[in-house]
């Protein structure tokens, strides 16, 4: 299975437009995006469109700059689905995912944010195959000391040591674009603006 995934592109058109050529040339058999699709609940326009036009198949979650809300009406427009606190499986990979953060618009506390991981993983728990996405990144890594203002999530990093998905989506940290770094056997990737591809 073959993933593009990328976050912040906080209504950049024109990023959302690469990321579908790159989506589309690339091949991927999905593309997934981890939050903050919008600057504060603005700019809806032409974000989800360019990937759906491409013929490809998004999953999203809200970040912290949009509402769950916001969410439910871009995949209810473009047939795509939010993965806030559910699941999907795309062969034979269980995806799941929490939106939010810990500050900002959107914000959850960490037992909300570990308890909508839960409530996810649930259902696709006897996949061999498992992808974690969140907006914000786990606490304790490197992404968290590359900023002052944004901490990282101990209730993604609990989701993470007690699912222990293969790998774990998020963004958030801008300056921590294309970070990768291990929690026990999980890649945790920081796929950042320009997206990252990644085979699973």
């Amino acid at each position: 299975m073959k993933i593009l995934a990328s976050g912040d592109i906080h209504g950049d058109t024109r990023l959302a437009k690469r990321l579908a050529e790159k989506a589309y040339n690339e091949k991927v058999d999905l593309v997934v995006l981890c939050g903050d699709l919008t600057y504060a609940e603005r700019s809806l326009d032409n974000i989800i469109g360019p990937f759906v036009a491409r013929g490809k198949r998004v999953i999203i979650i809200p970040g912290n700059h949009e509402t769950v809300a916001t969410a439910d009406f871009l995949a209810e427009l473009y047939g795509i689905k939010n993965i806030h606190g559910i699941s999907v499986k795309y062969k034979d990979v269980g995806i799941f995912g929490c939106g939010g953060a810990n500050i900002g618009l959107f914000r959850l506390d960490e037992k909300e944010i570990y308890d909508l991981l839960k409530k996810g993983h649930k259902s696709i728990e006897a996949f061999r195959k498992k992808i974690m996405v969140t907006h914000v990144h786990p606490s304790g890594t490197k992404m968290e000391r590359l900023t002052d203002i944004f901490p990282g999530s101990d209730g993604v990093r609990r989701a993470i040591e007690k699912f222990k998905p293969d790998i774990a989506l998020c963004s958030h940290v801008h300056e921590a674009e294309g970070i990768e770094e291990k929690i026990g056997k999980t890649r945790v990737i920081n796929v950042g603006r320009k997206g990252k591809i990644i085979e699973i």
